[in-house]
């Protein structure tokens, strides 16, 4: 067992002290995204909203959140990732203790949408910054920490929001997002200024190439907004799928999306540091991952047992683990040749995009057609997800 834990602690060596610190920020503020997987359900139960209305909400979301990445992409080129990540954070936080109070259908579409501008300036900043902070070496795994720190904060927001909502309502919520996102904006100030920090991995490029105009990055780039339609649907449609169908509380739904980022923070290191020991290509793993999402959504139509939920969490976890980390390091690699934040803007856009269909189509869909349904066509998705990494794999052999 002391081998375990000592080989364990192993996985997080060598990465930077401005690292963990990142990754400590990315915390605080994770934590206190608990109202996002439980939105569709405020909406619906709370503000008695339809599931039409619901899903142009969730639209606004992801439309905001495009906006907000493609823009934080510029400015972090022209501007400098520190600023812009100051900014984003310490809005934000201002802004989700204001949602609380926009009751109708209008407001909330103008009220997220701009909330998710200023939210989402910081995610290619912080990716920037990341790779900044990052020796080479290290960066699959600097990305594994960052995403622990999501996810722990993931673990957690959803199970005590769920207390919140029992105690407190949903606006007790609202206010805990945005304490939280002032928290981390002073956490950043203090320990990430400039001044005081040490670039590990600074590139300069002479002549930066666009990364519109890399065709393998685009190809990539396709292949995740198909992923993160079907990821997404396990914060959006999901919590609705778990409480209508199944019958769970919102205990019960935040706990076992909380059961998500436990998962990710005991498991995910160790195996990122072993897939990245064995030497797989990024580009196999990211499919192998994408695969295996596709497979959560087969297994919840072979029964109505609702310990399935469990089997498909687990099968959706696991893949996860395995594309994201991967897929990342990917397009900090590809970026080396081009403007940064332009890279990484375009990589997290993808999950923004993804966002603007991926919330409306899926609940849309739902409300025709009914989950069974639903998840049959998360699978086909799944499946173009994976030809299209296929024709990535293709194509870097020939360039090659």
């Amino acid at each position: 067992m002391k081998t375990l834990f000592n080989n364990y602690l192993n996985t997080f060596k060598g990465l930077s002290r401005e690292v963990w610190w990142l990754a400590l920020i990315t915390l605080i503020n994770r934590a206190g995204t608990m109202v996002i997987p439980f939105l569709s359900i405020y909406l619906t139960e709370d503000l008695q909203l339809s599931l039409s209305n619901v899903a142009w909400i969730m639209t606004s979301f992801g439309l905001g959140s495009a906006i907000g990445t493609w823009l934080g992409g510029k400015l972090t080129d022209k501007i400098g990732y520190y600023q812009i990540m100051v900014a984003s954070l310490l809005l934000s936080g201002f802004l989700f203790i204001a949602l609380q109070y926009l009751k109708t259908f209008t407001s909330l579409c103008i009220g997220i949408f701009m909330l998710m501008i200023i939210a989402d300036l910081f995610k290619p900043a912080m990716f920037v910054a990341l790779s900044a902070y990052s020796k080479p070496e290290n960066k699959t795994r600097s990305v594994t920490l960052i995403r622990l720190a999501i996810n722990l904060g993931f673990s957690a927001g959803p199970a005590i929001g769920g207390l919140i909502i029992t105690m407190l309502g949903y606006g007790g919520l609202f206010w805990v997002d945005g304490i939280t996102c002032i928290l981390a904006t002073l956490v950043l100030i203090n320990v990430l200024n400039p001044k005081n920090t040490i670039i590990r991995d600074e590139i300069k490029i002479e002549h930066p190439e666009s990364a519109y105009k890399d065709k393998a990055f685009l190809i990539f780039f396709l292949a995740l907004v198909f992923f993160g339609v079907i990821f997404l649907q396990y914060f959006s449609i999901m919590p609705l799928f778990y409480r209508s169908v199944h019958c769970l509380s919102e205990l019960q739904v935040g706990l076992l999306l909380g059961f998500n980022g436990f998962f990710i923070f005991l498991f995910e290191m160790p195996l990122i540091k072993w897939l990245e020991d064995s030497k797989y290509n990024k580009v196999n793993l990211i499919l192998f991952g994408a695969a295996l999402t596709g497979l959560s959504f087969i297994v919840l139509n072979l029964t109505e047992w609702s310990g399935v939920l469990i089997v498909g969490m687990v099968l959706m976890t696991v893949g996860e683990m395995i594309a994201f980390p991967f897929a990342n390091a990917f397009a900090m690699e590809r970026a080396k040749k081009g403007n940064q934040g332009e890279y990484m803007a375009l990589y997290v856009m993808a999950f923004s995009i993804a966002g603007i269909f991926g919330f409306n189509a899926g609940l849309q869909i739902v409300g025709k057609i009914g989950f069974d349904n639903t998840w049959s066509i998360m699978t086909a998705l799944a499946i173009l997800c994976v030809m299209l990494l296929i024709i990535l794999k293709n194509y870097l052999k020939k360039q090659r």
